[in-house]
């Protein structure tokens, strides 16, 4: 009977072991903001050109790896789309780990939006800052399954030159 007992104590307790590692933990996806931010002016058309690069934190508190299979992005500014950005097979995390993720959308205000141009080429204005709102889509694979994540940020940019942070 001892024996019986300790066999049944011994599979529950593996089983249990195997359940709480291999049970999905949550992976966190947070916006570690924006890095660099190179600006064109076309004088031609009155735009203003933006090569925006982000960076996302994504932290994998899982015993095993986490691949970042698809990463889209979407820069707004006034309610309308100024650029996107689609990547795939992005990165893997590895166990208990965090990892950024640099991306970087290049955006274009003109058209409707040549206003900006013009703001942002004001000589008289010492302060050129503009808010977008960036709308980025991680998917995440891992253990046969996929999840999602979905960050919305609204971001200051100096539209009138280069700036890092």
């Amino acid at each position: 009977k001892l024996y019986v007992l300790l066999s049944v104590l011994l599979c529950l307790l593996l089983s249990g072991l195997g359940v709480f590692f291999l049970f999905p933990h949550s992976v966190l996806v947070d916006d570690d903001g924006i890095k660099v931010v190179q600006v064109w002016f076309d004088r031609k058309n009155s735009a203003v050109l933006l090569a925006i690069t982000a960076t996302l934190r994504i932290r994998n508190s899982n015993f095993y790896s986490v691949a970042v299979s698809s990463l889209s992005s979407q820069v707004q500014y006034m309610n309308t789309v100024v650029g996107s950005q689609q990547l795939t097979n992005v990165s893997s995390i590895q166990p208990l780990r965090d990892k950024l993720v640099n991306f970087t959308v290049k955006a274009e205000l003109g058209g409707s939006l040549s206003y900006v141009y013009f703001f942002c080429t004001l000589p008289k204005v010492k302060v050129h800052n503009i808010v977008i709102l960036m709308r980025t889509s991680v998917t995440l694979s891992y253990i046969g399954h996929s999840t999602q994540s979905a960050l919305e940020t609204f971001h200051y940019l100096d539209c009138s030159s280069n700036s890092t942070a």
